[in-house]
């Protein structure tokens, strides 16, 4: 039990130190999430940081994902493009929600509005040597109004887009389209670090911005 124990407090204590050396300065962590990301059954851990930066849209937030290398925690990656900064929700205030590790994925979902909501989840997968998106789901609308759904495969192409109306005075009938759509390449680096990319789809005329 004593032995447990002390290797329990090594354990967290061996983190509480990386946590420190890497901390940006003046950051707080907003979350802290474990699971395995690159396959090789050791869990990484993910950081997400509100720093002390900031730009007329609030903190500048990071989020770090340590892996523990010969018995000592390194920084795999690290970005302040990922993540929203803390005024990014518009009336609702700050738009992070969570962060998630489900089978290797790093999934991570923000939302914000007034009225008029709207949310989406990142889904990465470590590959190439870094994290790649390889999937977006989104909504957004109104109640009364309408909604928008969109489910987006990166890795295949596969886009589903429906649109469920309920003022169709205003707005016409709902829709529904599928498109193939390939060649789009996002990061952990260059996501949200330039303005949203516009998908027209073809049919419809809806568009779709991730």
């Amino acid at each position: 039990m004593k032995i447990t124990f002390c290797f329990l407090f090594g354990f967290i204590n061996l983190f509480c130190f990386a946590q420190e050396e890497f901390k940006p300065a003046g950051a707080t962590v907003i979350e802290t999430v474990d699971g395995d990301l690159d396959g090789d059954v050791v869990p990484e851990k993910v950081i997400i940081y509100n720093t002390k930066d900031t730009t007329e849209y609030g903190n500048i937030r990071e989020i770090q994902i340590l892996k523990k290398v010969n018995n000592k925690w390194t920084i795999l990656e690290k970005s302040r493009n990922a993540i929203l900064k803390s005024n990014d929700g518009g009336m609702m205030g700050d738009p992070y929600q969570s962060t998630e590790i489900k089978n290797g994925i790093l999934m991570i979902t923000q939302a914000g509005g007034s009225s008029w909501k709207w949310g989406y989840t990142d889904k990465y997968r470590f590959q190439n040597g870094r994290f790649e998106l390889i999937g977006y789901s989104s909504s957004s609308g109104k109640p009364e109004e309408y909604w928008t759904d969109v489910d987006f495969n990166l890795s295949t192409g596969q886009l589903t887009f429906e649109k469920e109306v309920e003022n169709t005075k205003e707005y016409g009938p709902s829709k529904k389209e599928n498109l193939i759509k390939k060649g789009i390449k996002l990061n952990l680096q260059n996501r949200n670090q330039k303005e949203r990319i516009e998908i027209l789809l073809p049919k419809t005329k809806e568009k779709v911005y991730l």
